[in-house]
């Protein structure tokens, strides 16, 4: 195992992981839905959960055939420079939003979401490579939790640039782009694959059906990602949305949002370095089963919470259940993937986890105008994701490592 490419491996973590702490949770999110839409309709986290929605339908329905093409025309590290820096150029461009303009807001968001999204993809394609799989969910684990530093990281700078708002969006930009240099250096190079890349797109337009229809026959990929499909849906409609339930809801304003999720990004830290041992050494399959239970009980008790303080409780024991349930569903899919396809069957998981982002985003907004702007039921619809995908994992067997190499699988 090189340690120079772990280490680049996981300082990418932290720096791509200021783009969900500052965009999509504490800041802009509240940002779009407050100052940029406006009113009290509830019509701005509709077009939030939208715009979500929207972004992650196009990465699901472009991530399997990217991946493919990807493995087969050895371009995987080119692809995540390239949808680098698509996110990184949305983000800059938040700088030129002012009220109203929602519509702009709109796209330049999912710009930079579909960029971020689609380099995650091949980012984690690398785990097997700088990995063996009895060591998978502990450098997964490290990952996330260098992550969650670099959120932490970030939302700190934030905190004194909110006041001139176009700051926090360059600063960010600037922050991931410094930190992402190391993985473009010393990750594994792109080798040469049997096809170039334009021979390796057109073999992948015209064998979708094919690629599709060989990750069906394999069971136990096929039944995780299943479950995985709900389970993570709940989770990632609560990050997108937390932002606007706290200011929104409890009444957070921005500083206030920074601190909450500030706090939340060292509980999501913990939650990823405790289950990263136990998650290699009693299977990532019983790992996800109790945190699971916790997403349950979280959100049922979120439709009962009425007090800004508990809200931030119930917050920083969500963030434990987030390090966790993210390291552990990475080290589980990496253990199932047949050697040499990982760009495409993690093009899968992408596919999984957006396609589901799709609904959970659309169905929280939509049950937040039906219940007249009240956004604690829409918690409920969550907490239903969360028990489908945990009765849904029970049919996957858990791939424990045995010398070094996955088995039961």
């Amino acid at each position: 195992m090189n340690k120079k490419q772990v280490g680049a491996w996981a300082l990418f973590d932290f720096a791509n992981s200021v783009y969900p702490a500052v965009i999509t949770t504490a800041v802009f999110s509240g940002y779009y839905t407050g100052f940029v839409v406006g009113g009290d309709d509830g019509r701005g986290t509709q077009l939030w959960g939208n715009a979500v929605s929207l972004s992650a339908l196009i990465v699901a329905l472009t991530a399997p055939l990217l991946g493919a093409i990807a493995d087969r025309g050895g371009a995987r590290k080119r692809f995540m420079l390239f949808y680098t820096g698509v996110c990184l150029f949305g983000v800059t461009l938040f700088a030129t939003l002012d009220a109203g303009m929602a519509l702009r807001g709109f796209i330049l968001f999912v710009i930079a979401n579909v960029g971020f999204e689609s380099a995650l993809v091949f980012y984690n394609s690398f785990l097997p490579d700088i990995a063996p799989p009895d060591k998978q969910g502990r450098i997964s684990g490290l990952g996330f939790g260098v992550g969650y530093l670099g959120s932490a990281i970030g939302l700190m700078m934030a905190i004194p640039l909110v006041e001139t708002i176009e700051l926090v969006w360059l600063a960010t930009a600037a922050f991931f782009l410094v930190f992402s240099i190391p993985a473009f250096v010393y990750l594994p190079k792109d080798e040469p694959g049997g096809m170039t890349v334009p021979q390796a797109a057109k073999w992948g337009l015209t064998n979708m059906a094919s690629i599709v229809g060989e990750v069906w026959r394999l069971k136990d990929l096929r039944n995780f990602l299943m479950a995985f499909f709900f389970y993570i849906d709940g989770v990632l409609t609560i990050i997108v949305m937390a932002g606007p339930v706290a200011e929104e809801t409890f009444g957070f304003g921005e500083v206030e949002r920074i601190v909450l999720f500030l706090v939340v990004q060292f509980s999501a830290l913990a939650g990823a370095f405790a289950m990263a041992k136990p998650t290699d050494v009693a299977g990532p399959k019983k790992v996800l089963n109790g945190v699971l239970m916790l997403w349950i009980v979280t959100g049922l008790a979120a439709f009962f919470v009425q007090s800004s303080t508990v809200f931030f409780g119930l917050a920083v024991v969500a963030g434990f259940g987030l390090g966790s349930v993210q390291s552990a569903s990475r080290s589980y899919v990496s253990l199932l993937i047949p050697d040499g396809r990982e760009s495409e069957m993690f093009g899968f998981y992408a596919l999984c986890g957006k396609s589901s982002s799709v609904m959970g985003p659309f169905l929280f907004g939509t049950a937040t105008v039906l219940a007249g702007g009240d956004q604690r039921p829409a918690f409920l619809v969550l907490t239903l994701l969360f028990v489908i995908g945990l009765v849904l994992l029970q049919r996957v067997p858990s791939p424990h490592v045995v010398g070094g190499a996955p088995e039961g699988s």
